[in-house]
């Protein structure tokens, strides 16, 4: 009898840690590169013109071998948050978050010596990486920044997500004049506390994301993981999961 109640404690305590570690598995963070969206390598986003207009500027891009408005095909089964409104140019100023314009002329409320990114974006929200499709540069006629600097800038996740898109949530950010790779600079991603070095420029899935308010911060690192002194260095966000 004491020999059953020693085995029945100890199937008792085994499945505890099965269970223990299970629950803990699944809330893990991670992250996971995305592969099989079309690559666009000979998209190209260009700026034709800008005005000043009250305060307001007036922006008029032209986009080659790219098409906004329409839904972006894949080879890769996701759930990731898409717009309706198909493929987009993301819009940010001052590495604030990213406004999105689906046609090739708008106007922003932005003032002088403003740092202005854009850059073409997939109907997820997953931007172009190639190097005619982006456009950086300064507003006005200071050019009091170095644009030859080293950059990072914030893209995704950004926002609000809600139910099924919670489980995976697109990171992804944006490199001028610089490179990542094993031996050089990296980007480090913080999500909650957990920790990820990043060393190639591609998306990636986060998943284990528990709900409520998410923060995230990415930081462009040297090769001795030291954060570089660039402006917009390091990035934080917050985003809403329900």
């Amino acid at each position: 009898y004491l020999k059953m109640i020693k085995t029945l404690q100890n199937l008792i305590f085994f499945f505890f840690l099965i269970t223990i570690f299970s629950c803990n598995n699944s809330n893990q963070i991670t992250i996971e590169k995305i592969n099989g969206s079309p690559n666009y390598e000979d998209a190209k986003l260009s700026l034709m013109e800008v005005d000043k207009i009250e305060d307001e500027y007036s922006f008029s891009f032209e986009t080659n071998n790219y098409e906004l408005g329409i839904q972006t095909s894949n080879e890769f089964n996701y759930n990731l948050a898409n717009s309706d409104k198909g493929q987009h140019i993301h819009f940010i100023v001052n590495n604030d978050p990213y406004s999105a314009h689906y046609s090739e002329n708008f106007t922003k409320k932005i003032e002088e010596g403003d740092i202005l990114l854009a850059f073409l974006s997939r109907s997820y929200h997953e931007s172009v990486k190639n190097t005619e499709a982006y456009v950086f540069t300064e507003i006005g006629s200071n050019n009091e920044m170095d644009l030859s600097n080293e950059f990072l800038f914030y893209s995704r996740p950004k926002g609000k997500y809600i139910g099924e898109h919670t489980k995976k949530l697109l990171l992804d950010f944006y490199l001028i004049n610089t490179e990542i790779s094993e031996e050089g600079n990296k980007v480090r991603a913080t999500i909650e506390d957990t920790e990820f070095i990043i060393s190639e420029w591609a998306p990636y899935y986060i998943e284990g994301l528990p709900k409520g308010e998410i923060t995230i911060k990415l930081e462009l690192i040297n090769s001795k993981g030291d954060l570089i002194d660039t402006r917009f260095n390091p990035s934080i966000r917050t985003v809403i999961l329900e």
